[in-house]
């Protein structure tokens, strides 16, 4: 029987409707959009209204809804109230729709007062069906404008054999559980299912060719375990591309570093194992062969195995290192790029890295002093007038790149910016010179994560009115 997604106290829940009789208190357009609802949900609705809409009339005519009363008053409320399974105001007069819901809750009916939640014990998301498959937006009743919206984004790009996909799914479980008992192995066919052939074929209805899929599927002795090496980009979880998104959603293990804001890792799939492999100043939480042990050891397990990175991976994040280790491991493995710091941070800061009017070019450093402190860094091309300068990492050693900046020929009036956070919520700029950057950080208490550009294109930086 199918089932109807609402929310009871804000907490979605789904309640079997065929046949169970609901109150529609009104008969106009809302009344008119929650009909159809219950109707497709096989719900026996009862009408309580003055004047019907165009539509409410066609289906009392067809029988499809029987029309109870006319005016809302109490004794007509009192004598169909009782008995329903769910109530809904839908009346344009709000007084009403509250006097209804407040006669519902002493009868302990769930009930709905329409785009008003402060009287109502449930509220109905939009929704978006195929078939067994229901999508359900909510709001909490706050922003139905906006579910709306969402709504219309996840029907552009849902399939619509969606359902024929999730039916032949089901038809097919019982045979897949006896022959693989375990549930990691289980998630895994029907992962490699779905990005294969065989979801293509079950979405087209073409049940013969999915089940060919999804037999050499079940023949294959266990899948051999991979690394992804993915660039998360420099904080926006909207920076994601489309393809990191897929593999965080896909991997059993993810190990990640302390540059990722939370907000990614939510992304990632719920029950994968987190492992925090970060690096911060000072401390490392796990040395990098460690690291590389760690993605081995997982991925000849048989596991997934997605390392997570800020940015990109083979820019300053030690990709190479990592893909180095897994061929002597003979562990397969794939690169996802990211949207570097550089990239990312400059474009939210209004800051050009390349003008046709002064640089060429630019040059991407990392601000990391050796072991001894001492910065060992190509001095003679960074001081190059023509090209903008990104530094990675050196916050820490910010004093001394500004003096060696100016040591090796840029005056000390050269333009010089910090992007903090950059693209992430609470992202701050500081634009200065190589004489003064040093100060103003200090003075601002930036940390850690920022981004220093040097060159002339930061007096180019424009912010959107």
């Amino acid at each position: 029987m199918p089932a109807s997604g609402v929310e009871t106290g804000w907490f979605p829940i789904s309640l079997r409707l065929e046949g169970a009789r609901v109150l529609l208190v009104g008969g106009g357009e809302v009344a008119v959009n929650k009909g159809r609802l219950l109707l497709d949900h096989g719900a026996h609705i009862e009408i309580v209204a003055e004047t019907l809409n165009t539509v409410v009339q066609e289906w009392v005519d067809a029988g499809l809804v029987r029309h109870v009363g006319g005016r809302v008053d109490s004794t007509i409320l009192q004598t169909v109230m009782p008995g329903c399974r769910l109530v809904y105001a839908a009346t344009d007069d709000r007084s009403v729709n509250r006097t209804v819901a407040a006669l519902a809750d002493t009868l302990n009916i769930p009930v709905c007062a329409v785009d008003d939640p402060e009287p109502s014990t449930f509220i109905t998301p939009a929704q978006v069906r195929r078939g067994a498959v229901r999508v359900a937006i909510s709001t909490a009743g706050g922003a139905p404008v906006l579910a709306r919206r969402l709504r219309e984004q996840i029907e552009s790009w849902m399939p619509h054999g969606t359902g024929q996909l999730a039916a032949y799914m089901q038809s097919r479980r019982a045979r897949v559980s006896a022959q693989y008992p375990e549930v990691q192995d289980r998630k895994r066919i029907w992962e490699d299912f779905l990005d294969g052939a065989g979801a293509e074929a079950a979405l087209a209805g073409d049940e013969a060719r999915a089940d060919a899929v999804l037999d050499v599927l079940l023949s294959a002795q266990r899948a051999a375990g991979e690394v992804w090496l993915v660039g998360a980009g420099p904080g926006d979880p909207d920076l994601l591309t489309l393809k990191a998104l897929h593999f965080m959603q896909n991997a059993d293990v993810v190990l990640y570093d302390n540059l990722l804001p939370k907000v990614l890792l939510e992304r990632v799939r719920r029950d994968a194992e987190l492992i925090f492999v970060g690096k911060q100043r000072n401390r490392h939480a796990m040395p990098q062969s460690e690291i590389n042990n760690e993605m081995v050891r997982h991925a000849k397990a048989g596991q997934r195995v997605l390392r997570l990175k800020g940015g990109d991976p083979f820019i300053f994040g030690r990709g190479g290192e990592e893909i180095e280790s897994l061929v002597d491991a003979g562990v397969s493995f794939r690169v996802v790029p990211g949207i570097t710091a550089a990239s990312g941070c400059a474009s939210y800061a209004g800051i050009p890295l390349t003008h046709r009017d002064c640089a060429q070019a630019c040059l991407f450093v990392t601000g990391h002093a050796r072991a001894d402190g001492v910065l060992d860094l190509p001095w003679d091309d960074m001081a190059d007038r023509r090209q903008t300068v990104v530094i990675y990492m050196g916050i820490s050693t910010l004093p001394a790149l500004m003096a060696g900046l100016i040591k090796n020929g840029l005056p000390s009036d050269w333009p010089a910016a910090i992007v903090e956070r950059g693209t992430q919520p609470g992202q701050r700029v500081l634009t200065g010179t190589l004489g003064t950057m040093a100060a103003q950080a200090a003075e601002a208490q930036v940390s850690s994560p920022a981004l220093v550009i040097v060159g002339e294109v930061v007096r180019h930086r424009v912010v959107s009115p």
